[in-house]
């Protein structure tokens, strides 16, 4: 079988174990242009700066492995860009054999093979074989674990940082000028292009001899707004959002999974490079930190201001970590995240029936009502318990007029603009005794 067989014979079953024992069979047959074509397609890391390529109508002659990959290899490093890489796939398309364009480098290129394979799958054959030449990167950065679960990692020197209401952002620059964004699980982010051109704008590339990555957060007016544009699968561009950087490490390391640097002297690496080239920016933002010791009355009471006063502003928690621990590309506890809910009580306006396994019982409560200064209208539907989704579906015109406790992560914009919402609302309890009543 070739190259093209073996994509057609992948997605000819569904099955799980089908598709390990095809992966077996060409990693025993040593199928070496096979299993490099899935790197470069599941390898994350790896872009090709091409947003559109021809399907093939026509058959030409056929082409080697070693010509696409000298193809490959020219995209990746940036040397074919714009109407020259464009002209370089086109002429390769000519000469190669219709199938094996359009179900293998064409797939390739697009960075989706489309046969119900996946990274994890590949990687699970070859480490059960011991293949492990055919083990495919797998892309992940820095995660932080919940304080609540980690108390007493609640000791010593500690950075607090707001938690931004946004996408993660792993930025990596490279000195060919050529600038990648992906979300925290290695997907490429294609709708912010302003926030590379800013960095290139600002960059002086002559001065950056090998690849770094800006790991930081993108936020934009509200956080619905943000999701709707990462989710577009065309690459429509969101100019409204910001990249807020918190760390940096060199693009070599992050690849390891860990860089054996201190976090204090990776931020005074990321403030030295942000003050000399970003700072004049508008979209490119540092986040403030704050270092409190925690082992003191005063870092503990300077910790619980910061920790209320991220609640106040409306971020959606705060970040807590370790000064002297490394870049770790996995969930750390030298990284902490605490996230404390709020309450508020607003006046139950409405009802909504459930769906589902619901049907016949109440889906969400609509409420709406003054808290703090800020008006707020949301529906709130989870936090009930099955027993109370059909009491209150009994009884639902006595809902109306109550008010009702709702516990949440944040407060946020509506997506209507002109009030405030909550982020993850859930029904806590019903308050006073009658209609309108707080207590």
């Amino acid at each position: 079988m070739n190259n093209t067989q073996i994509i057609q014979k992948l997605q000819s079953s569904n099955s799980r174990l089908f598709k390990e024992e095809v992966l077996l069979n060409e990693m025993k047959k040593g199928n070496v242009s096979f299993f490099d074509g899935l790197t470069l397609t599941y390898n994350r890391l790896l872009t090709f700066g091409v947003k559109k390529v021809p399907e093939s109508l026509n058959d030409g002659p056929g082409i080697e492995w070693t010509e696409f990959k000298e193809l490959a290899d020219k995209l990746l490093k940036r040397e074919l860009t714009g109407h020259a890489a464009r002209d370089e796939i086109q002429n390769l398309m000519q000469k190669s054999k219709k199938d094996e364009w359009n179900f293998f480098f064409r797939r390739i290129l697009q960075k989706d093979i489309r046969c119900g394979l996946s990274e994890k799958t590949i990687n699970n054959v070859a480490k059960k074989n011991n293949y492990y030449d055919f083990l495919i990167p797998v892309f992940s950065c820095q995660l932080a674990q919940d304080c609540e679960l980690h108390k007493k990692k609640l000791t010593g020197k500690k950075f607090l940082e707001n938690k931004l209401d946004g996408v993660r952002a792993i930025t990596i620059i490279y000195p060919s000028r050529t600038i990648d964004i992906f979300s925290r699980n290695g997907k490429e982010l294609n709708n912010f292009d302003h926030l590379k051109d800013e960095i290139i704008k600002c960059l002086n590339f002559n001065e950056f001899n090998k690849p770094i990555v800006l790991d930081g957060e993108i936020i934009s007016k509200n956080f619905q707004e943000l999701m709707k544009q990462i989710h577009r699968k065309n690459s429509t561009q969101n100019t409204d959002a910001s990249l807020f950087l918190f760390d940096t490490l060199p693009l070599e390391d992050f690849k390891k999974g860990v860089y054996e640097s201190m976090l204090e002297k990776r931020m005074f690496n990321l403030k030295e490079i942000y003050q000399k080239y970003l700072s004049k920016s508008e979209k490119i933002k540092l986040i403030d930190s704050k270092l409190v010791d925690l082992d003191t009355l005063e870092g503990k009471e300077e910790f619980k201001k910061f920790n209320e006063l991220s609640i106040v502003k409306g971020y959606e928690g705060i970040m807590i970590k370790d000064p002297n621990s490394f870049y770790e590309s996995k969930r750390s506890t030298s990284w902490l995240k605490s996230k404390p809910f709020i309450e508020i009580s607003l006046e139950v306006k409405n009802y909504e029936e459930g769906t589902g396994r619901n049907k016949g019982k109440l889906g969400a409560i609509i409420a709406e009502g003054e808290d703090n200064g800020k008006f707020f209208k949301l529906n709130i539907g989870s936090g009930f318990t099955d027993s109370q989704r059909q009491n209150f579906w009994n009884n639902k015109e006595k809902l109306i007029g109550q008010i009702v406790e709702v516990r949440a992560d944040s407060v946020s914009k509506s997506q209507d603009g002109d009030s405030w919402s909550l982020r993850f609302p859930r029904f806590k309890t019903f308050r006073g005794f009658d209609k309108t009543e707080k207590i």
